[in-house]
C-alpha cells in the first residue's frame, strides 16, 4: 500500500457539520420515495462497463412553463447549541481502519481519505493522493463541476424554432436526457398553437443535434448502460419503458425523438409533410420551449441512481459553460478546469468521461473528500446537492440493499458507489456518534468480486460512525 500522508483542506464550518449530522439519519432527500433496491451483486463485464442499477420510481412531470423558475433555496438548518468537541483522533481512526483496509475483498491496491468537514482536517489518509480508477464515484466530480460552472438553478432547454417563412420548424436539442413523452407532447401542442396564430396548417420538420460535437458513442461502444450521447433524446433513449438501470437503447435517439414529435404535432392538428430530417436551427426566437428540472435536481438524480446518461449530459453542460466543445474531450478539459478553480488536488486526475464507465478515468481519494468537504461549506451553497443527492445507506438509491453486514452505517452513511469489474469504490459522508460529519473516500482495485468488496467498503464506512 502507499504510505499514509496527510493533506490539509481549507477550514469548513462547524455549524453545518452539526446541522447535517442532526438531519442525516432521517432526511431521505427528494429522490428517496421509491425505496429502490441495491445495485446488482455482480459488476458489469468490461465491455459493458459501469454499474447496473434497477429502475427508479418515475419523477412527476412538471407542467410546462414559458420561462424557467429558479429552484427554491433550502431552508435554514439547525443552529449549533455549543461548540463541537475535538472529534475523532487520527490515531484512533488508524487503529480502526487499517485492519479493515487489509480485507482481502478489497484487492491488492486500495487508498483512503477521511476528512472532518467542520474543520477541513484530514483525519486519516492511506495513499490519499494516489490517482485510482474511480468507476461511478467520478460522478461526484462531474456533478461538482456542473454545479460550480452553472449554478443549481440552471435548466436545460429544448426548443422549436420556425423558418422565416413559417413553412418549416426545427426541433433543437439542448442536451436534456430527461425529456419525456409528456413534455414532448406539450411542446408539440405549444408549437401547433403558435403556428396556428400565424395561419400555418402544415410544416416540414427538421431536428438539430449540433450542440454536441465528436463521437456520440461512448469509447466502450454501444452499451445498455448508456445511450449514444446526443443533444436530443427522449427518456435516455430507452426502448423498454424503463426509467433507470440497464436497458436496450436506441441507436439514433434524436431521430426517434423527432419522429415522435412529428406524431404529436399531427395529433395537435398540424400536418407534417415528409419525414423529419437533420437540419440547423434558423435564426430567431423560438416558437416554443420546454425545460428540464433545475440542475440541483438533476445532480441529485445522477448521484442517487448513478445515472450514466445524466452524468454525461452534466459534463457537456460544463463544457458549454466554459466555452469548450461539447464532446468527451471538451468535457474532460472543462471539468478539470472547473475543479481547479475549486482548489481540489488534481495531480494525476483524468476525466475521460462524466459517468465513470471509462477505465481511463483517474481521481484520488483526496480529490473526492475535498469536493465533499467543500459541499459542506456554507460559503458554497451551490455545491450542496453533492451531499443531498448521495444515497442513504440501507435505504435509498444504489445503497438501498447494503449495510446488512454493517448495520451501524444504515441511515448514517450517505455515499456514491462505484463498480467496474475488479474496481469497487465508495465516497460520501458519515455522521459520527458525537455528531460530526466526516467525508470519506475508499478506492479499491484488483478486487476479487463485488460480493466481497462491497461489504468490506460498507464495514469501513460504518466504522467511521464510532458505534461499537
Amino acid at each position: 500500500m502507499p504510505e499514509p500522508r496527510v493533506w490539509q483542506l481549507t477550514a469548513g464550518s462547524a455549524v453545518l457539520g452539526l446541522a447535517l449530522a442532526a438531519a442525516a439519519a432521517t432526511a431521505a432527500g427528494p429522490w428517496d420515495g421509491g425505496q429502490r433496491t441495491a445495485e446488482r451483486a455482480r459488476a458489469a463485464a468490461p465491455a459493458a462497463g459501469g454499474e447496473r442499477h434497477p429502475a427508479p420510481a418515475a419523477a412527476p412531470t412538471a407542467p410546462p412553463r414559458t420561462e424557467p423558475a429558479p429552484a427554491p433555496s433550502a431552508a435554514g438548518v439547525l443552529t449549533a447549541l455549543a461548540a463541537p468537541d475535538p472529534g475523532p483522533r487520527p490515531a484512533d481512526l488508524a487503529r480502526t481502519l487499517v485492519p479493515l483496509l487489509a480485507d482481502p475483498g478489497l484487492g491488492t491496491s486500495r487508498t483512503a481519505s477521511v476528512v472532518d468537514t467542520a474543520t477541513g482536517r484530514q483525519l486519516y489518509g492511506e495513499g490519499a493522493g494516489t490517482p485510482m480508477t474511480p468507476a461511478s464515484t467520478v460522478k461526484i466530480a462531474t456533478a461538482a463541476a456542473a454545479l460550480s460552472a452553472l449554478g443549481p438553478d440552471h435548466r436545460i432547454a429544448t426548443t422549436v424554432t420556425a423558418a422565416p417563412d413559417g413553412a418549416a420548424v426545427t426541433l433543437t436539442g439542448g442536451g436534456d436526457p430527461t425529456l419525456d413523452e409528456a413534455r414532448l407532447k406539450a411542446l408539440a401542442a405549444d408549437t401547433a398553437r403558435a403556428l396556428a396564430k400565424r395561419g400555418r396548417t402544415s410544416v416540414r420538420l427538421a431536428y438539430d443535434t449540433g450542440l454536441y460535437q465528436g463521437p456520440a458513442v461512448h469509447p466502450i461502444g454501444p452499451n445498455e448502460n448508456l445511450a449514444p450521447v446526443t443533444a436530443l433524446m427522449t427518456d435516455e433513449g430507452r426502448l423498454d419503458g424503463s426509467s433507470g438501470g440497464p436497458a436496450p437503447r436506441s441507436g439514433d435517439p434524436a431521430r426517434d425523438t423527432a419522429t415522435a414529435f412529428a406524431a404529436h404535432l399531427a395529433d395537435a392538428g398540424l400536418k407534417v409533410t415528409g419525414d423529419p430530417a437533420p437540419g440547423r436551427t434558423p435564426k430567431g426566437a423560438p416558437l416554443a420551449r420546454t425545460h428540464s428540472a433545475p440542475l440541483a435536481d438533476l445532480v441529485e438524480r445522477t448521484l442517487t441512481n448513478s445515472d450514466n446518461d445524466l452524468a454525461e449530459a452534466l459534463a457537456r453542460q460544463t463544457a458549454l459553460a466554459r466555452e469548450q466543445p461539447a464532446s468527451f474531450r471538451g468535457a474532460e478539459k472543462a471539468v478539470r478546469a472547473e475543479l481547479g478553480e475549486l482548489g481540489v488536488p488534481l495531480a494525476g486526475a483524468r476525466f475521460a468521461d462524466g459517468s465513470g464507465l471509462d477505465r481511463r478515468d483517474r481521481v484520488s481519494a483526496a480529490l473526492l473528500t475535498g469536493l465533499l468537504a467543500r459541499a459542506a461549506d456554507p460559503a458554497r451553497p451551490e455545491l450542496r446537492p453533492l451531499l443531498t443527492g448521495l444515497p442513504v445507506g440501507g435505504f435509498t438509491g444504489t445503497l438501498a440493499g447494503r449495510y446488512g453486514q454493517a448495520p451501524a452505517g444504515a441511515g448514517l452513511v450517505r455515499a456514491k458507489t462505484g463498480t467496474l469489474t475488479g474496481v469497487n469504490t465508495l465516497a460520501g459522508t458519515v455522521v459520527t456518534t458525537d455528531g460530526r460529519l466526516l467525508a470519506f473516500a475508499f478506492l479499491a482495485s484488483a478486487t476479487p468480486s463485488p460480493d466481497l468488496a462491497q461489504p468490506a467498503l460498507d464495514r469501513l464506512s460504518a466504522a467511521l460512525t464510532g458505534q461499537k
